[in-house]
């Protein structure tokens, strides 16, 4: 069921990459963490940035390591923000962490914002995609 409202930056999502995208770029469902306000004409469009349970190797300038608590089946633990693959994706591909009551199987959505890191990642993209932002 696709997000019904803009995530604010810094949300933690599960954003669905298995459509519409091909290797070496994400191919599967994965978190992610937005990085885009609201903006005008923009209607049903975020940035995010991929997150991967795995330490990437070569570890690299753009990447950004985050320690999360997350509900299963994704679990806590540490995060790679990988800043080289920021996307811009509709709304349909984004959806809230969740879990399931063990008897009615009924959703109970996680919000998970971590504001504070927005600033940081924003540079590490800029970074990735060669722009050079002046202080």
């Amino acid at each position: 069921m696709p997000l019904p409202f803009h995530p604010r930056p810094g949300t933690i999502v599960i954003c669905d990459y298995s459509t519409g995208f091909r290797p070496p770029e994400m191919v599967k469902r994965r978190l992610a963490i937005t990085i885009s306000p609201k903006l005008k004409r923009r209607d049903n469009l975020v940035a995010v940035v991929p997150l991967s349970a795995t330490c990437p190797q070569p570890l690299e300038d753009w990447h950004h390591r985050l320690d999360l608590v997350i509900p299963a089946p994704w679990g806590d633990g540490p995060r790679w923000a990988a800043c080289d693959h920021v996307a811009t994706v509709g709304y349909a591909r984004v959806n809230l962490p969740h879990t399931k009551h063990p008897v009615t199987g009924v959703r109970k959505y996680v919000q998970i914002e971590l504001p504070d890191v927005v600033g940081e990642l924003r540079r590490k993209v800029a970074l990735a995609l060669g722009i050079v932002i002046e202080p």
